[in-house]
Formats: C-alpha cells, structure tokens, sequence
C-alpha cells in the first residue's frame, strides 16, 4: 500500500519525505527538482510494539512498514501535460492515498510558483488538476459505454447512469470521493475505474516553527474549507521536523521537542495517520525469536491475517489463539494470559481487532 505526496513545487513535499524515510530525495529551492518519484519504505512507529518487547526479550523486532511516495510538484495545465504533468498524474494514480502537502508559512525566501503564499488557492489548483485528469477518464469510458447502452444492454445503462453522475460532478468542482454511490455501484463502475479524486486524502500543513504546535491562520482557513470532505488536516513544521531528523541524539531530540511544545516529532504522527488513510491496522506475533508487526486491512478475518504471514497458512486455517494486547500487558506474558484463562480460540469468521496478538494453526 503506497501513499503518495503531492502538492505545487517548493511546499515542501521533498524535505518532508526525507524527513519519513531514509532516502535523500534531492531538496532544493526551485520548481521540479524532483523527477522521478521517491519511494521510501517507512516504520510505523508504534510504543505497543517497544512494550512487547520489553515483555518477551526476542531475538529481533520487525515494525510494520508503509510506502511513501514524493511525487514531483503539479502545476496549472498538468492534466493537459503542462510541466510534466502526465507523468505525475500516472504516478498519482498508482498510490492508495493522498497526503497533499500545503504552505502554510511565509518566506521571502522561497519561491512560491504563484508568487504568494494561499493554501486555499494552491488546493483548488491541485484539485482541479486532478478532476480534470478524471474527467478525461470518465469521459473516454462514457464513449464507450454509451454504444452498448444504446443496444438495450442493462449492465452498460447502469454504468453509463453512474459515469454520467460522475461527470457532472467533476463539472461543477466536486470529487469522485465526495459523490454518494450506492455500495454496487461504487463497487461495480467506480472502484475499478481508479479515479484519482476518489482516492482518501489528508492535508499537510506545513508551518513554521512557530506554529508547528497551535497552528495558525492559514491552518484555520484550511480546516474550514475542507470541513465537509471528511478528510484529516495534520500541522506539521517541516523544516523543523527536518532540524529534528539532524539530530542522532534521543535525549537531544527530546529537549528539541520539549522546547517547542511537542511530545513527539510530527513526522511519527503523519506515518500513523498515512497508515489509517490507507485502512490498515496491525496484529502482532510474540515470540522468542522474534516479536513483529504485521500490517492487514481492517475488517481482515483470522485467515486473511494469516495469510499475510504466508499463503500456505491462509490456505490450511484451522484456528487463531488470540490475546487482546491489553491483556498481554496486564498478565506480562503469554503463559500468565493462559494460566487465567485470557487466551482465546476464534475461526474463520474472527475480524482481527487492532493490537490483537495472534498464534496460528494450521494444516496443509
């Protein structure tokens, strides 16, 4: 699962993925420095997992993990191919998620491509490139469908009702996900179709220093105007994460948080949030060798976790021992779970619960 940063060139879309992985994308003042997209595998940090720890001594750790992706600045005309813009919608496009980053800082001395700081603006411009680039693909899909509807196909009239909705939507400024579809519908048309618009989103503000912890007035205009898109709005102060990220030292690190507010880097709270934008959650295995995190979609049943772990236990379920994680803390370890009689046995149709610490029988 990938989810991908966008925003206008010189928001600060490259230093903040090198804030989240490891990677050094280039990060430099002027429109287009980065080309290809950046892929950065990050952990999901994660305090339940350094608390199992503690508790069983394993051998190693595996954190869950989520792909970000730095998807080069977008810009007026991009949907027509201005800048280089297919390619940076062909690389939206393969994303599950969008963190759409948002200057919400002035500085004189960063270029803004508009020539002054309006988040507000800058959103609208992203947005109307992407349903631009939706209303393209609704359209080519409608020529097609619209010669089989004319022949009395019922399948094709049903599509060619709900690419029409579409359609008008996108004409009038509204996104594919801010459109109500009944279940089949979005199932049947609308999923397959990978609309860029129809994709989950949230919004980065990034700030300054000042105001990474109360945020500020450019971050109130954002929170109204996005208020009815069910989406999240994070305030993050960028270039200070980036300061933060120089620094080896935890304690260093900690002093440098204490001193602006924060009781963790923004950075940890933007991962955890791309995680749930992208409808996953985490189970853990606990043992000797190794306590890991396992990343599986929410509503995943016991099978399908398993599978995660590998095909062969998917195929040969038989059942799941499971503690809640919070029971696994109170008692210190499995044993004691059992001893007081916490475990659980659940089947096929057990909906893995977030936190949940699984053991799997199986049979192949």
């Amino acid at each position: 699962m990938k989810a991908g940063i966008v925003g206008l060139p010189n928001v600060g879309k490259s230093t903040l993925f090198n804030c989240l992985s490891n990677a050094k994308a280039q990060s430099a003042n002027f429109p287009f420095c980065t080309i290809e997209p950046n892929i950065g595998v990050v952990n999901v940090p994660d305090p339940r997992l350094s608390k199992l720890e503690e508790l069983v001594n394993p051998e190693k750790v595996v954190p869950a993990t989520v792909e970000i992706v730095d998807i080069a600045g977008l810009v007026k005309g991009a949907s027509k191919g201005e800048g280089l813009g297919n390619q940076f919608l062909a690389n939206i496009r393969e994303t599950d998620a969008i963190l759409h980053v948002l200057r919400c800082f002035d500085n004189d001395n960063i270029v803004h491509v508009d020539g002054s700081v309006d988040p507000i603006r800058d959103k609208e411009t992203i947005d109307m490139e992407l349903q631009l680039k939706d209303l393209e693909t609704a359209e080519k899909k409608l020529d097609k469908v619209k010669r089989a509807a004319k022949t009395g196909n019922k399948e094709a009239q049903a599509e060619e009702a709900v690419l029409n909705k579409i359609k008008t939507n996108l004409e009038a400024g509204i996104s594919v996900r801010a459109i109500e579809f009944s279940e089949d519908d979005y199932a049947d048309y609308v999923k397959p179709s990978q609309f860029i618009t129809d994709k989950p989103v949230m919004y980065v503000c990034n700030v300054d220093e000042d105001a990474a912890n109360t945020g500020n007035a450019y971050v109130d205009k954002v929170r109204e105007a996005v208020k009815d898109e069910n989406a999240e709005v994070l305030v993050l102060a960028v270039g200070t994460e980036a300061d933060i990220n120089e620094l080896d030292d935890y304690e260093e690190r900690q002093m440098f948080l204490a001193d602006i507010g924060l009781d963790e880097p923004g950075s940890a709270k933007l991962i955890r949030s791309a995680y749930k934008l992208l409808n996953q959650q985490t189970y853990f295995t606990a043992g000797k060798k190794e306590v890991r995190a396992w990343t599986v979609t929410i509503g995943s049943t016991a099978p399908q976790a398993a599978g995660v772990i590998h095909t062969d236990f998917e195929k040969g379920f038989i059942r799941a021992e499971v503690i809640a994680y919070d029971d696994y803390v109170a008692y210190g370890s499995e044993a004691k779970v059992k001893e007081a009689g916490k475990m659980r046995v659940e089947g096929k149709n057990y909906i893995v619960k977030d936190g949940d610490v699984m053991h799997f029988l199986f049979n192949v």
